[in-house]
């Protein structure tokens, strides 16, 4: 682990960019050194993605966020039929090394809940873009599409 960490912080500190494949096709993927970045998804600063899909929004972690948090073994997640409020919390996510809160990149109603992740909470850590989804929202109409205020990819893989 001392290793990879090292490993990371030198090819970031180099500007050496790392391959990684990412399983979600037919997005293209770059990499953040150990970590993927989709195209086709935004992100927000504190590392939460989201997908617009027609007129509903899945919101899950950045597979940055979950290689940081470690082994996933708990995730609290909001009941369907509330409400999420941009850069707002909206639940948890426990690590053998912390617990971390999860903050939406948009505001709406949660409409699913990915129920698997309750059995499997470590589905976060090996499918963060696909299996280790979090809630899917309705987003609230905006004047400016909400999704389109997130960064996109080539941003966010230069923070």
């Amino acid at each position: 682990m001392a290793l990879r960490l090292w490993a990371s912080s030198t090819t970031n500190a180099l500007g050496i960019s790392c391959g990684v494949k990412a399983s979600l096709s037919p997005v293209f993927s770059l990499s953040r050194c150990f970590s993927s970045v989709l195209d086709g998804l935004k992100y927000a600063t504190s590392h939460e993605w989201v997908k617009h899909e027609g007129p509903v929004a899945t919101i899950g972690i950045t597979d940055h966020a979950q290689d940081h948090l470690g082994e996933v073994v708990f995730v609290e997640l909001p009941e369907p039929g509330g409400s999420v409020s941009k850069g707002g919390g909206f639940g948890a996510v426990e690590s053998v090394k912390a617990t971390s809160d999860i903050n939406s990149p948009i505001s709406g109603e949660v409409i699913e809940v990915n129920s698997k992740l309750s059995e499997s909470p470590g589905l976060i850590n090996s499918s963060p873009y696909e299996e280790g989804w979090m809630i899917k929202v309705k987003p609230k109409p905006e004047k400016k599409n909400p999704v389109n205020t997130a960064m996109g990819f080539v941003n966010y893989s230069v923070i």
